[in-house]
């Protein structure tokens, strides 16, 4: 499972431009769709886990998924995996990249990159929203719109949404049960 898991993530991380976020639909593909390791469900809340968890997104979620799979073996392979492709991209750029940065092909190529990396994050997002929406009320998928709002056009620093986003889910947790204690 350690070679199966390290083989998976080190495809993921060789192909995917632009993060952990754009390694999701990827990762999904691979992790649901073609090895079903885990149902779209656990998946979702992977993610959500992923995110939570202090770290880099496409980290934990190889975490997650390898000790899901194979435990500490399985850890080992996804992470080793997923990371080791980024490691050794960045390095061999970062030996080089100061000769070529001014070259007008290297700027034409990463103004090129930016598009497609917004489309592989939208991608999954979309996906996640419509899959919440059938099983929630409205109001995650509003919170979440309102929080990216306040963040893009109101310039709100994402730190201050995050820390409002707490109080008000515990104080609404807290009234919630108030409310059914009366009850």
């Amino acid at each position: 499972m350690f070679l199966q898991l390290f083989w998976t993530f080190l495809k993921i991380g060789t192909f995917t431009l632009g993060g952990g976020y754009a390694m999701l639909p990827l990762i999904q593909r691979e992790v649901v769709n073609r090895n079903g390791w885990i149902d779209e469900e656990e998946f979702l809340n992977m993610i959500a886990l992923a995110q939570a968890a202090p770290g880099l997104i496409a980290v934990n979620s190889a975490i997650f998924i390898g000790w899901r799979i194979g435990g500490w073996r399985g850890v080992c392979g996804a992470v080793l995996g997923a990371v080791l492709p980024s490691f050794l991209i960045i390095l061999g750029i970062a030996m080089v990249f100061s000769d070529w940065k001014e070259l007008p092909a290297v700027e034409a190529v990463f103004k090129g990159i930016r598009p497609a990396v917004v489309a592989l994050i939208a991608a999954p997002l979309v996906k996640m929203g419509k899959s919440a929406i059938g099983r929630q009320t409205a109001w995650p998928l509003l919170i979440s719109l309102a929080a990216a709002l306040l963040i893009w056009l109101g310039n709100v620093n994402p730190i201050w949404v995050i820390i409002a986003t707490i109080v008000l889910t515990v104080s609404g947790l807290w009234a919630y049960e108030k409310i059914n204690r009366k009850a």
